[in-house]
Formats: C-alpha cells, structure tokens, sequence
C-alpha cells in the first residue's frame, strides 16, 4: 500500500494511505460569511460523517456506509444551511472527485482525482476545507500534536493492517 507523509513541525507522525476517503467542502466566494459557512459546515459534517464510519472496520465498510447514507447526508447540509440562513444552491457528490495540488505543513499534496464526499457551495468559486476521513485523521489538531502522535499511530495500526 502506498502512503502520503504529512509533516508536522519537522516530526513526521501522520500517515495518509493511497486509498483514502477524503472530504471537501468548497466556500461559493472568499467573501467572510461565505468562508464561515464553509468552516462552520465543514466542522458539522465532518462530525456527522465520522459518527456513520465510526465503527468501521476497513475501507469497504465505509464506502458503504457513506453511500448508504448520501440521502440522509443531503438532507443534512441542506438544514445545516437552512439554519446558517444560507439561501445558495449546493451540490454534494461521493465518489472520484477532483482535488487541486495543495501544500500543507510543507508537504505536497498531488492534483488529482481522489474518492471523496464533495460539498460545493453556490458557484464554488471559494477556499476549501478538505481532510481525511477515512482512516479517521480529521479530528487531528496542530494545537496537540504530541497528545496526538501515540492517538494517530493506533489509528494507524488499527486500519493499516496487512
């Protein structure tokens, strides 16, 4: 299996498996409430996709999940918008998704096409959020990193078993 180093100040301790499943939610403009819609969604759904996945054991199990859950998935971002007084049309798509090149934490992260639950918002012409969600690495903050390490490496261990 392939996998992506993500460097956090100069200690590499977070790995990214090739085959991922990523999230995206892309703000309509930079404009400030576009940019606050896109975090404060991006943190809702995040938390809302992790508790469907929680408990699954590999890759498959939640891709099903997920899938399973796309029309409950809908309806939520439309209501989280709905209450954000948010009155733009949306899209959300799972499935290969195109992701820009993105250097994060000094690492380069390739364009391409990645499995990934895709928000975009009105004419998605905005900044983007994007994490992991599968393994399960979003909730990982730069403010705890070594309370973080030995948490990221059972992770780890737990999905990236031979």
């Amino acid at each position: 299996m392939s996998l992506y180093l993500l460097s956090i100040n100069e200690e590499k301790i977070i790995l990214i498996p090739e085959e991922a499943i990523r999230i995206r939610v892309i703000a309509n403009s930079n404009n400030e409430n576009d940019i606050k819609i896109k975090e404060e969604l991006s943190k809702e759904l995040n938390q809302e996709v992790e508790k469907i996945i929680i408990d699954s054991d590999n890759i498959n199990e939640a891709r099903e999940k997920i899938e399973n859950n796309y029309n409950f998935l809908t309806n939520y971002v439309e209501k989280k918008l709905n209450d954000f007084n948010y009155s733009k049309k949306f899209k959300i798509n799972y499935g290969m998704n195109y992701f820009p090149e993105k250097i994060f934490h000094d690492v380069k992260y390739k364009e391409g096409y990645y499995e990934s639950l895709v928000v975009t918002l009105g004419e998605g012409k905005g900044s983007n959020y994007w994490c992991v969600l599968y393994p399960p690495l979003c909730n990982i903050d730069d403010n705890n990193k070594i309370e973080y390490k030995f948490f990221v490496q059972e992770i780890l261990n737990k999905y990236l078993k031979a």
